[in-house]
């Protein structure tokens, strides 16, 4: 089998390019040639073996129709723009292979876009055309029937793929990084992209009120986005100078590492999907308050999107219920096999039923000419 994964590369390490990765690594093992297109400009690690960079449009298109895949798996970490839909039609076009697409974006069914989309919209047409669909919640699920999707080529499958054996330690933070956990405690960190919907002021605001009860408290933020020059002049002239340390992206394993050594994440969003950083923090053992979306784990602390007094009791209540000797790992999930195979056996079932299309039959709800 041949598959053809696009979609971004890491770095940065963020929750898709993490799941690509982890899928690109398992279709492998299994005897499966894999090629990835990186899709995001200006990112991923240009040195990986089997991962292209198109610098255009036409790039894209040259590297998919030359590819004699059995199976384009797109995934889409976002709003699917007219860019993203364009894409996904012309995966559809490239002869003999089957299309498969993640959406990994929770923030699409509530979306302007998504609130519009029908089956006499662009959008429904092309995901009709799609030969499966995998959602990450229930909710995207639901949005893929209202276009007009055959259930019988959805999948609900959650991108979280297990912790990844690393090696970091302690010792592998950088200075900077060692020396906040050393002078402040609790440590709470917050991982994601520096964007709006991250709502990450309401955190920094949270900061100080907590600060006024747990003085040596202080904030990580990890990741990039638009937004980052911006936080780091508030960060400069603000009252929490010195307590709050936005460190950029980091290596997967140092970002696991920190999250390890901290004392709660924080995932304040204004919408969300199936966030991997809080599925990984609970996998170490890490408590996770986080704004209610309707998708969240049971064991999360749930508190209302934008409540900043609702944040701070939350964070004050969890800290003060960690004891002392809080073991910094918890439930290791390093078996990938379950979301990873259920996406190998959507493959399989997609070239057997082009097998059964080529000599003439029914499959998938659409029959091959001649």
């Amino acid at each position: 089998m041949n598959v053809v994964l696009i979609g971004p590369y890491p770095p940065p390490h963020g929750g898709v390019q993490t799941h690509v990765v982890a899928l690109q690594q398992y279709l492998q093992q299994h005897g499966v040639t894999v090629t990835i297109i990186n899709v995001a400009r200006h990112t991923g690690d240009h040195r990986a073996e089997g991962v292209f960079f198109p610098t255009s449009s036409l790039g894209v298109l040259k590297l998919l129709f030359r590819s004699r895949a059995d199976v384009l798996h797109c995934h889409v970490g976002g709003i699917l723009q007219t860019r993203v839909l364009g894409l996904l039609l012309v995966a559809t076009l490239v002869p003999g292979a089957r299309t498969v697409v993640t959406l990994h974006s929770g923030g699409f069914p509530s979306s302007g876009a998504g609130r519009r989309a029908s089956r006499w919209t662009p959008t429904g047409w092309v995901l009709r055309r799609i030969h499966a669909l995998i959602a990450v919640n229930r909710e995207i699920a639901q949005r893929f029937e209202r276009v007009g999707v055959d259930p019988a080529r959805i999948r609900l499958i959650s991108p979280f793929t297990g912790l990844p054996r690393y090696d970091a330690g302690p010792e592998a933070l950088p200075p900077s990084l060692d020396a906040f956990f050393r002078e402040h405690n609790p440590v709470l960190t917050t991982v994601g992209l520096l964007e709006p919907e991250y709502d990450l002021d309401l955190q920094i605001e949270a900061l100080l009120e907590v600060r006024k009860h747990l003085a040596n408290a202080g904030l990580i933020i990890v990741g990039s986005g638009t937004l980052e020059q911006a936080l780091r002049e508030k960060l400069r002239s603000g009252p929490d100078q010195g307590h709050i340390l936005l460190t950029g992206d980091l290596p997967h394993a140092i970002t696991l590492e920190v999250m390890k050594r901290s004392e709660l994440l924080l995932r304040t969003t204004r919408y969300d999907g199936d966030a991997l950083s809080v599925k990984e923090a609970l996998a170490l053992g890490v408590p996770v308050i986080a704004t209610d979306t309707g998708m969240r784990p049971g064991v999360a602390a749930l508190v209302p999107v934008g409540d900043r007094r609702a944040l701070v009791d939350s964070i004050l209540a969890v800290i003060r219920r960690i004891p002392e000797d809080r073991p910094g790992v918890g439930t290791h999930d390093r078996d990938a096999a379950g979301s990873l195979s259920s996406v190998l056996d959507t493959y399989r079932e997609l070239c057997a039923a082009m097998v059964v299309a080529d000599d003439g039959v029914w499959a998938g709800g659409a029959r091959k000419n001649g």
